[in-house]
């Protein structure tokens, strides 16, 4: 059989083409998965439906530390949350999250604000600006987390505000998803969406099956 010229210096042709290119296309794959695995996105790490949900510890905006774990018994809420976004300003200057919430509170469920917004980017606030802003807009959560290094939004791959995830008694998340079913920035086309993350709440709150466990969320990019 005949082989390839050797040229000093020049490992593809030693190698042959092929395997050169294969060796190369394998060498890439692999840095690239490891970014991926790096960034909390790695095959088999993004949040299951009937798995348990990330479990985490944050500070709050008051400054208090607080994790998933200790809501345990609890149905929780999570809410991605930028108030600079006009698609988190449909739910809550039309009053729709915070009548959301206060339906939470009323059913004894935690609902956890986080805004993961990096600093210097749409949405980043400090603890006291995010407590003013909750009593500006008459908001309910139960504490609002500040996530500014993205750990806690990359964890549960966290990709729009609003973004909303629904965990059980028991820890096992039940819903990931949209607020609602129909993706605009208006807040005329609430009363005519499916309220999945209402309908998902109350389910998990009375343990009953979530018509809808998984939906495509909308609004702005999470802004890491």
């Amino acid at each position: 059989m005949n082989s390839l010229p050797r040229t000093p210096g020049s490992p593809l042709r030693t190698l042959g083409a092929p395997l050169a290119v294969r060796a190369l296309t394998l060498g890439f794959a692999a840095v690239f998965a490891s970014v991926i695995g790096a960034s909390g996105f790695a095959a088999g790490s993004a949040p299951q439906i009937g798995r348990p949900a990330p479990d985490f510890t944050a500070t709050d905006s008051k400054g208090n530390s607080l994790s998933l774990s200790q809501f345990r018994g609890k149905t929780v809420v999570l809410e991605w949350t930028n108030a600079d976004c006009p698609f988190t300003r449909k739910h809550y200057t039309s009053g729709n999250m915070q009548s959301v919430q206060a339906l939470a509170q009323k059913n004894g469920v935690v609902w956890l604000s986080v805004i993961s917004s990096a600093p210097g980017k749409q949405g980043y606030v400090n603890g006291p600006a995010a407590d003013a802003l909750t009593q500006s807009r008459g908001a309910f959560p139960t504490a609002v987390l500040m996530d500014p290094s993205g750990t806690l939004g990359r964890l549960y791959g966290a990709k729009t505000t609003p973004h909303m995830f629904v965990i059980d008694k028991e820890g096992a998340l039940q819903y990931m998803g949209g607020i609602d079913s129909i993706p605009t920035a208006d807040a005329g086309d609430i009363p005519h969406a499916e309220p999945y993350l209402k309908e998902a709440m109350l389910a998990v709150a009375q343990g009953s099956p979530v018509a809808h466990a998984v939906t495509t969320p909308y609004g702005c990019s999470v802004k890491y």
